[in-house]
């Protein structure tokens, strides 16, 4: 997609709405930001008329929210952010310093990031073509999210085996739990997205000729591997802005001074000079990564797509045949069905923290309650909604996906800020409600799916046999319908269900934070945030939620495995040349 005057005034105008709307965020949700900000400063002073007064003038919010935006904005030329609401200080180095610490922790996890995806695609790589089933590893790690990664690491690694520090922000040491918590999952999603496409890529007529004339698979295999990358490159952008900014929970895990933590933290308080200037960041590093992502596609494509010359990467292929998602389903099921009958808020203080039994299989949290029953009764409210934000998601993803120069700005934009803040903005604009979480959620998991969906159609419209058959008169809608969207769709469902877990315990990382469902709900986020402090003294309290999700993820990836493109579809995909000889 190529940037146009009307694109980069479309990205600029919601960068715009995006940094206006947080400046009016007290004002539209009913509150009054003196005492916010007071009760930040100091939570045990009377908020009495006088002291909110003082804050009032101190702050200048007599003068109301647009003068005060406006003369935030007029500083901005001059590189001046103003200063923050709670501590006085300058706002501009205190970003500046939490972005260098983000860009440091992203950095490291995409180091991370890159032989987990080389692993992943490492045997279709060596062979030319997928085995016959996934690995179940790589489904675990592609399906958790950041934040249950982080509390896993941080339990068994961190604080049962001590090898690794998990708290705090001194050193290189410190990186590293972090790296692994965002690197691993962002890397088995990048490599199974990878693997999807590579043996399209093989059995491309140059890669068999190749092979016929005796060159090194190791050559091929690079060339099959830059054949695919500028598919995938739109959402290796998302991936980095994502681990810089949206990666707030592993910061709040680690206490590590990132620009996530750091937003979330002026969120909740009302700072309004600091969160405007960290979205601010947020969304100038998105337009970057954009446009480096495009630029380097571009690179690597060269000519091709302008000339019509590609091979279609998404050729028929029966569905794959294996028991494994069958077993998982019935290992899933059977955790519910055990867990229904039992009440999951019944109170037994005198069975506190209790390990796994024959009368408590999960054990027991800190207030002797049975944790299978709460995993269970969790299950069904946070699956259903997960499955229906998915299907949501897709079909948004798929749609967008054909304007990708309407869609691709608003994506980057919702990519580029924190789903934490996203679901702060839908409260203040909603009032706050149960269906908070699943909004914000609803929000920004089509941006994946949309980019996804365009880079795919953008390589499909550009292969041989659609040069044919436009010369042969089909029209646009016979070859959307006909053509591009059988091509894509497979590949497209099949990264919906990689996420499907993902998008489950998004709700559950709001959740997480205290944004989500409250006490005493047995909802898979909260109870996670409920057992984290008791990880040292009962690690089965975060393992076993920990064990059920990674059990729905393998599930959920191995039935992606199930989605092909039809045999209906198994002619040859390109056109002789005489046949376009004599198209007239």
């Amino acid at each position: 997609m190529k940037s146009s005057p009307v694109t980069a005034l479309w990205r600029l105008t919601l960068a715009a709405g995006l940094v206006c709307g947080i400046g009016l965020l007290p004002w539209l949700a009913r509150t009054d930001p003196a005492l916010t900000v007071l009760k930040a400063r100091s939570a045990d002073r009377d908020p009495t008329p006088e002291v909110l007064a003082a804050v009032r003038g101190q702050l200048g919010l007599e003068q109301g929210p647009l003068p005060l935006l406006g003369r935030w904005l007029a500083g901005l030329p001059r590189g001046d952010a103003g200063r923050s609401w709670l501590s006085g200080t300058e706002v501009a180095p205190e970003v500046l310093r939490a972005l260098g610490v983000s860009l440091l922790v992203m950095a490291v996890a995409l180091a991370v990031a890159v032989p987990t995806a080389a692993l992943v695609c490492a045997r279709t790589l060596r062979t030319g073509h997928r085995g016959p089933r996934a690995g179940t590893g790589s489904a675990v790690l592609a399906a958790l999210p950041e934040f249950l990664t982080a509390s896993v690491l941080a339990t068994v690694v961190g604080v049962q085996l001590d090898w690794l520090p998990a708290l705090g922000w001194y050193g290189p040491r410190w990186t590293v739990l972090p790296a692994l918590a965002l690197g691993l999952p962002a890397g088995a999603v990048l490599g199974r997205l990878l693997d999807d496409l590579l043996p399209g890529a093989f059995a491309e007529p140059w890669a068999r000729a190749a092979a016929a004339r005796g060159l090194p698979h190791r050559r091929i295999a690079r060339q099959a591997l830059r054949r695919c990358l500028p598919a995938l490159l739109p959402n290796a952008g998302l991936f980095v802005v994502g681990l810089t900014g949206g990666a707030v929970t592993v910061e709040q895990v680690y206490d590590i001074p990132g620009l996530g933590r750091t937003t979330l933290q002026a969120a909740l308080a009302q700072d309004l000079p600091v969160l405007q200037a960290g979205t601010l960041a947020l969304l100038l590093l998105a337009a970057a990564t954009t446009a480096a992502a495009h630029l380097a596609a571009r690179l690597l494509t060269g000519p091709a797509p302008r000339d019509g010359a590609l091979s279609t990467l998404h050729r028929p292929a029966p569905p794959a045949r294996s028991a494994l998602p069958l077993a998982l389903a019935a290992v899933l099921a059977a955790v519910v069905a055990l867990g229904l009958p039992r009440d999951p808020l019944a109170l037994d203080t005198t069975t506190r923290l209790q390990p796994p039994s024959a009368q408590h299989p999960f054990g027991t949290d800190a207030l002797g309650r049975d944790l299978l029953a709460r995993i269970a009764h969790g299950a069904l409210d946070t699956l259903l909604l997960a499955c229906l934000l998915g299907a949501a998601a897709l079909l948004t993803g798929v749609l967008l996906g054909l304007v990708p120069r309407l869609s691709a700005p608003v994506a980057d934009t919702v990519n580029a800020v924190p789903p934490v803040l996203v679901a702060l903005l839908v409260t203040a604009v909603t009032g706050g409600d149960g269906a908070t979480p699943a909004l914000a959620v609803a929000v920004v998991a089509w941006a994946p799916l949309a980019a996804h969906t365009s880079a795919l159609l953008r390589q499909e419209r550009a292969t041989l046999h659609l040069t044919a058959t436009r010369a042969l008169g089909a029209g646009r809608w016979w070859i959307l319908t006909r053509e591009l969207l059988p091509a894509v769709l497979p590949s497209v469902t099949r990264h919906a269900l990689l996420r499907l877990p993902g998008t489950a315990l998004a709700l559950a990382s709001l959740g997480f934070l205290g944004l989500g469902a409250q006490p005493p709900s047995p909802e898979w986020g909260l109870l996670l945030a409920e057992n984290q402090p008791y990880a040292e003294r009962a690690p089965w309290a975060v393992l076993a939620p920990a064990a059920v999700l990674a059990l729905l993820g393998a599930l959920a990836v191995g039935a992606a495995g199930g989605v092909r493109v039809p045999r209906l579809r198994a002619r040859e995909r390109t056109v002789p040349a005489r046949e376009l000889a004599t198209t007239p």
